[in-house]
């Protein structure tokens, strides 16, 4: 939540200079405290926090409503928090190993990889799109809203909702975590 004043923002929204003035220093501490906990790093907080009070500079005469004004600011930064940590190329790192060094992903069993699909495609249609969007393509949760058009929360809800499903249907289907890996239950036979 900002704490700014509605008239504030309509007067900084109408060009008045020293409004706007007095709306970067109030919006400040509202904006790092959100981009503390969406960005990755302190460094890319304060960076996201910088882009989103020079937006709101540049752009505050095209705001249509006061209502909208907290959650345009916060979706600048949320949207500049996850620019900078997919801007962090983390194949830099990987370059500087050895082949022999570099970190394999374990393989995983054809017969998991066909329950883990015959789960995902069991869950209902508006999980199954949450789903995919938000742990197959990686797209972030305030991605997933915008692309299908709801609420951060609903989105949330309903990864919350699919995953669980799918866990169940691979915990029926004879796999359970051991020591933090998916293994096929051996001591029944079951799959």
């Amino acid at each position: 939540m900002i704490r700014a004043d509605a008239n504030l923002i309509e007067a900084a929204s109408r060009g008045d200079s020293g409004a706007v003035a007095n709306l970067l220093v109030v919006c400040q501490p509202d904006l790092k405290r959100f981009a503390r906990r969406t960005c990755s790093t302190t460094e890319d907080a304060e960076d996201a926090v910088q882009i989103a009070l020079w937006q709101l500079y540049r752009k505050i005469g095209g705001l249509r409503t006061v209502a909208t004004f907290a959650t345009w600011m916060f979706r600048i930064v949320e949207r500049e928090c996850y620019r900078l940590y997919r801007g962090r190329s983390r194949t830099e790192d990987l370059d500087e190993l050895a082949p022999q060094d570099m970190p394999s992903a374990p393989a995983l069993p054809t017969d998991l990889r066909l329950d883990l699909v015959r789960a995902m495609e069991r869950l209902s249609p508006p999980y199954r799109e949450v789903l995919l969007l938000r742990d197959v393509h990686e797209l972030t949760a305030p991605e997933v809203a915008a692309q299908l058009g709801l609420s951060l929360e609903a989105v949330k809800s309903r990864l919350h909702r699919a995953r669980a499903q799918v866990r169940e249907h691979l915990l029926a289907s004879g796999y359970w975590m051991k020591d933090g890996a998916l293994e096929p239950r051996a001591l029944d036979g079951a799959k």
